[in-house]
């Protein structure tokens, strides 16, 4: 069965717009951000102060003095502790030291130079000689 219903039935109602965003609530949000902003600022001089104004970076007694990389996953590096060399190998999952020696001067970084690997081993075997 087909009822017909009046045209004015068919009209649209106008939906109520909703009610916009006040000033004063973006106002309060802005507020609590800068708070929340202040608050992280005030925690991290704290932080600072509470560390004596060092930063967390390289600042240790340890230094790495030089490196060479012998596959993408393998590596040798150089370490000054104090007035020791440590000579480090590091592959994945594992650090091992490989010989250490007292500090010394690296040659310079001339490509006429000898390469990290050929000052190490010269270090090295001048090391065992006075052992």
């Amino acid at each position: 069965m087909l009822v017909v219903l009046p045209a004015s039935s068919w009209a649209q109602t106008t939906a109520a717009e909703p009610p916009g965003v006040s000033g004063a609530a973006i106002l309060q949000m802005l507020l609590g951000l800068m708070l929340i902003i202040g608050l992280l600022f005030i925690g991290a001089y704290f932080l600072r102060k509470l560390n004596g104004g060092r930063s967390f970076g390289n600042t240790g007694p340890m230094k790495i003095v030089g490196g060479l990389m012998l596959s993408t996953r393998e590596r040798i590096v150089l370490i000054e502790v104090g007035d020791t060399w440590v000579v480090v190998g590091i592959v994945p999952g594992q650090i091992k030291t490989l010989h250490t020696l007292p500090k010394g001067e690296l040659p310079a970084t001339n490509s006429a130079e000898r390469p990290f690997g050929q000052w190490l081993k010269q270090m090295t075997e001048r090391k065992n000689e006075q052992s």
